[in-house]
């Protein structure tokens, strides 16, 4: 059988969901494939952190403002529930080397426009009493929020529905083709799909399908380990990371000893997501205990009383991973039609929304709001990409 969509996109992930959504408001005739079900990869094997303190100044930080403001009046949007909570969030710092680090690296985020204020002690514990004593200081911007990162994405994809958008589940993209008549022949189980625009949403497994039509991208998965515990009464108000997590992350100077980064968040329902590790272990999404060992030790070094928690189970997650840190956006010069929307890593959940929004604009012949030349694919190689 063979049928045809004026949009396929690959990936019902968060990032997929929200470029199908984005364009079906647009009247756009989108198709999503997914090899598996929604939320079954990364989307659904993550915190719901809309983190901004954790971005670097610059394009990124940028990027990641804008989308915040979408997420402000999203819920009503998508008509649904996305247990969208904004109290801003915090950044442990825990000794004086994190500190000096810390200063000169909000104060770039100031000069951005982000606002983010450098507490002591005693005023971080003021702010979240459950913080330990020896907590040496903390950063708090109130832009920081949380969210239900599956509810999103489902949301996304009901949203889209709604829309005329069409959602095919289980149904892997074994090869891409170039028809005579020049547009894409999308071979998979069900059917042939014809389309002049692909968008390569597909995260960890993006360079899978970039190689269907010759392309090189350098996604690489980050394995990401979360735990898990019971409900427990209202501790913590904000979501929380340390500063060794944003060293972690792109900032060896920040790490101060060198210590794993940690996040912490309680959800709306009481449960505590503690995390995480940043491991490049292939494709392998194996929880290893000697890693949970460790972000218990240190999560409860920042909260004492998450020793009182009933861990309940923990999982890995898979970040698509790109050297510089950045998504790859945008059109592909040497593949007309062909657009990715990858390469988030752990910033997928803060920036779908602003991701959605201006792939769909690119697609509709709008000039998206954000410059997309710092996320092209070709930034990667000399010349253009063959």
């Amino acid at each position: 059988m063979s049928s045809h969509a004026d949009v396929v996109v690959i990936s019902a992930g968060i990032i997929g969901a929200s470029v199908a959504w984005h364009l079906s408001e647009k009247k756009v005739d989108v198709l999503v494939l997914d090899k598996s079900d929604p939320c079954s990869g990364t989307s659904g094997a993550c915190d719901g952190m809309v983190f901004l303190q954790s971005k670097k100044p610059g394009v990124h930080l940028a990027m990641a403002m804008a989308g915040r403001h979408r997420f402000d009046n999203l819920a009503r949007e998508l008509d649904a529930e996305i247990e969208l909570r904004c109290r801003g969030g915090i950044m442990a710092v825990t000794s004086a080397a994190e500190l000096a680090a810390v200063t000169r690296f909000i104060q770039e985020q100031n000069r951005a426009g982000l606002g983010v204020s450098l507490l002591d002690a005693r005023q971080a514990r003021d702010l979240e009493p459950c913080l330990s004593t020896d907590i040496f200081a903390a950063t708090f911007c109130p832009l920081d929020a949380q969210v239900n990162p599956i509810y999103l994405t489902l949301a996304f994809l009901d949203a889209a529905r709604r829309h005329g958008a069409k959602v095919l589940s289980r149904t892997p993209v074994m090869d891409i083709r170039i028809t005579p008549r020049g547009v894409y022949a999308i071979d998979t189980p069900r059917s042939i799909i014809e389309t002049r625009t692909i968008v390569n949403a597909a995260g960890v497994h993006a360079p899978e399908i970039g190689k269907m039509v010759g392309l090189e991208i350098p996604i690489t998965p980050r394995r990401g380990q979360i735990l898990v515990t019971g409900p427990m009464p209202p501790l913590l108000s904000r979501c929380l990371i340390s500063a060794g997590y944003v060293a972690a992350k792109y900032d060896p100077d920040i790490a101060g000893t060198g210590s794993m980064g940690i996040s912490i968040e309680q959800t709306a329902r009481g449960n505590f997501l503690l995390g995480t590790t940043r491991e490049f272990a292939g494709f392998d999404t194996t929880a290893s205990l000697t890693a949970a060992k460790k972000i218990l030790s240190r999560t409860q070094a920042v909260i004492p009383g998450l020793a009182n928690a009933r861990l309940i189970r923990t999982f890995a997650g898979l970040r698509p991973f790109t050297p510089d840190g950045l998504p790859i956006l945008g059109h592909v010069s040497s593949r007309p039609g062909f657009i990715m929307a990858a390469g988030h890593e752990g910033d997928g959940i803060a920036l779908s929304p602003v991701t959605g929004q201006i792939i769909a604009e690119l697609i509709t012949g709008t000039t998206p709001g954000i410059s997309l030349t710092p996320f092209h694919l070709e930034r990667f190689f000399r010349g253009t990409v063959s």
